[in-house]
């Protein structure tokens, strides 16, 4: 088991940021891949960025230029920088990671409003 903590959301501006981070604990394999999804209120959860191991990343189109995902494998933890916020980046973001197999955070809560 791979238990996920996440900190880092709340409430801000748009245009103002936020950082995202979570930590890993447990069984972990490596290499493995972890990252972001984020799910809007009556929408699917989707991609926000993701990171290998080995530092590749992935980001939705959405969030490019904007947001930057970084990681430091010594403590197994993964963050989200996040800029440039827009009320249409509100969402619960999850935390993800996945090795052997695919384990998710509990969520947490960003709100981008004035």
């Amino acid at each position: 088991q791979v238990q996920l903590v996440e900190s880092g959301g709340g409430l801000v501006q748009p245009g103002g940021s936020l950082r995202l981070s979570c930590s890993a604990s447990g069984n972990i394999f490596s290499p493995n891949i972890m990252g972001w999804y984020r799910q809007a209120p009556g929408k699917q959860r989707e991609l926000v960025a993701v990171i290998s191991s080995s530092g590749s990343t992935n980001y939705a189109d959405s969030v490019k230029g904007r947001f930057t995902i970084s990681r430091d494998n010594a403590k197994n933890t993964v963050y989200l920088q996040m800029n440039s916020l827009k009320a249409e980046d509100t969402a619960v973001y999850f935390c993800h990671h996945r090795g052997l197999r695919v384990y998710w955070g509990q969520g947490t809560q960003v709100t981008v409003s004035s």
